[in-house]
């Protein structure tokens, strides 16, 4: 009997083949997490100039936070409205213009989101990267 068949308290010894395959779970798991990024960030960028939501006032911008869940170790992603203030415009002919002339608008700054869209791209690519070599790596472990 092997380790992994008597079980009963004695520690399971991982499959080799698990071991391999390591790198290419953590790349892909960066992806998604950087996916995850990209996606809040085009959301703000696509509501940058929105005044008027489904649930009243502009358009609020959305943060994507990474964490770790302390039960499982698990990476986790947590997305959270940023609570500052939108910029006021004059603007008195807007529809929503409040009665002194101005309008509220969304608190995304354009060149924020592009710069953190910009970064989030790039960690994407250096885990599709990391993703790649790892593959052929792999492979080339098989011609052995």
């Amino acid at each position: 009997m092997t380790v992994a068949e008597v079980g009963g308290g004695f520690p399971i010894v991982p499959r080799p083949i698990r071991q391999l395959l390591g790198p290419l779970g953590v790349s892909a798991s960066g992806m998604s997490r950087q996916q995850k990024f990209i996606e809040v960030i085009a959301n703000n960028i696509a509501n940058a100039e929105t005044t008027r939501t489904a649930a009243g006032g502009p358009y609020q911008r959305q943060v994507a936070v990474a964490g770790i869940d302390p039960a499982t170790g698990a990476p986790t992603t947590e997305i959270v409205t940023d609570p500052s203030a939108g910029r006021l415009v004059y603007d008195p002919g807007h529809p929503d213009a409040d009665a002194t002339g101005y309008v509220r608008y969304p608190n995304v700054d354009l060149a924020t989101e592009t710069v953190d869209l910009m970064v989030a791209r790039r960690m994407h690519d250096a885990n599709a990267t990391v993703f790649q070599a790892a593959k052929a790596m792999l492979r080339r472990a098989l011609d052995i």
